[in-house]
């Protein structure tokens, strides 16, 4: 019998919003630090249809990395296993936009989910489309349903002007052979991605794909195979929360994605897909409220992967 999930997701809001503040707001991009610090939604969908939703959940915020699942997934969609040729799929154990690492393995990218990694499927799609932004923003519209989602000029701006970390990491990649295109063209695609804006329920409702074994939810259709779709579920569950993946595995047991802009999103094949929106980080980068609600919905529902 189908979990009716709304009764459960309020009684955490409930717990989780009046808990002790801990961690803090994202500062090192002027428009992140500005959001307040008390936002919380949560949004979940179902693949039968069914949508539960409360607090902040239809209120936009920036996604940030979380939109490095949706570019791998067009990025692998068109170019199919030769894409791991130059990104890996292993959990990287160190800070997301690592330069040592990046430099000890010769530019080769430990995962897509990191920055460089996101980064170097940039580049592919420059490589793909005389207009890569524009070809992602489709892709992006036909798999939510939405043709509204676009990004925030003013947070893609202020992160290319305080990017001197990424444009270290793409001269590197460029000095071993790994950036094929104009690394100024290559970065403009990095910043307009992660400067999307969604909701929770938009991200759920878009999310549905890796739950929906990479069906479209809204007209059935096959936007990858459903052994695109694992091995994409595999990358979020072992790298989707950078040096902290494996505590996050642990605690919860969803493929998931986090964005430093308080976002979560997590998915159970077959079941459903849901996101958490509380700006609050811990050191590492994530929501700290966001951690502390999928650790207790599956819990409580018990439903992870385990």
């Amino acid at each position: 019998m189908p979990i009716h999930y709304q009764p459960v997701i309020e009684d955490l809001f409930y717990t989780l919003r009046d808990m002790e503040d801990e961690g803090h707001v994202a500062q090192y991009i002027p428009e992140l630090a500005s959001v307040s610090s008390s936002k919380f939604g949560i949004h979940l969908c179902s693949v039968d249809g069914s949508e539960y939703g409360i607090g902040d959940n239809e209120e936009k915020f920036s996604v940030q990395s979380i939109v490095k699942v949706l570019s791998l997934t067009l990025a692998f969609q068109q170019v199919g296993e030769s894409l791991w040729n130059r990104v890996g799929v292993e959990p990287s154990g160190n800070p997301f936009n690592s330069l040592w690492q990046l430099e000890y393995e010769k530019g080769i990218p430990r995962n897509p989910l990191i920055n460089s990694g996101a980064i170097v499927i940039c580049d592919i799609l420059c490589s793909l489309y005389p207009d890569p932004w524009q070809a992602f923003l489709q892709f992006m519209h036909t798999i939510s349903g939405d043709d509204t989602i676009s990004s925030n000029e003013i947070v893609a701006a202020s992160e290319s002007r305080l990017g001197f970390r990424n444009a270290a990491l793409i001269n590197m990649m460029a000095s071993c052979g790994n950036i094929h295109n104009p690394i100024d063209r290559v970065l403009d695609l990095y910043y307009k991605l992660c400067s999307i804006e969604m909701s929770c329920k938009e991200l759920a409702e878009t999310y549905l794909l890796y739950a929906n074994h990479g069906r479209s939810v809204l007209n059935s259709e096959t936007i990858i195979t459903s052994s695109m779709a694992k091995r994409i579920n595999a990358i979020m569950q072992t790298c989707g929360f950078y040096d902290e993946a494996g505590e996050y595995t642990f605690k919860v047991g969803l493929p998931g994605k986090s964005g430093i802009g308080g976002g979560i999103v997590a998915v159970h094949p077959g079941q459903f897909a849901v996101a958490v929106w509380s700006p609050r980080l811990n050191k590492k980068g994530n929501s700290v409220k966001g951690l502390r609600f999928l650790e207790s919905l599956t819990t409580e529902t018990g439903y992870s992967i385990f």
